[in-house]
């Protein structure tokens, strides 16, 4: 199993979630909202005739737990629903999970998600 942590443009969320739901692939996911500074390092913007610097932007993170199997499908989903080509278009990490347990039923293991 892995997890699949996508940070990504606000807007491109439905953007995102429907491709998501088209592959099939997934089961669900945990959506925050965070702020965030990468390459892109803010912009500047004018509010009554005065510019001021924004270096923390609003991002949005997905976590996917997902079969091993089914991460290529997702990652490559995921980039050609989110990218602009433009600076702040987000990155994505993949990293394994040892263990997955649904505490309702007690399944572990890719039952689990």
């Amino acid at each position: 199993m892995k997890l699949i942590k996508a940070i990504i443009r606000p807007e491109k969320l439905s953007d995102v979630r429907d491709a998501l739901e088209k592959t099939g692939s997934y089961r669900g996911a945990m959506i925050s909202d965070i702020m965030g500074q990468g390459l892109q390092k803010g912009i500047t913007q004018a509010w009554r005739g005065e510019k001021f610097q924004t270096d923390l932007l609003p991002k949005i993170v997905i976590d996917l737990v997902v079969k091993d199997a089914d991460v290529d499908a997702i990652v490559k989903t995921i980039v050609n629903a989110a990218k602009t080509g433009e600076y702040g278009d987000g990155k994505i990490f993949v990293s394994t999970v040892e263990e997955a347990i649904r505490i309702r039923t007690g399944e572990t293991g890719e039952k689990a998600i």
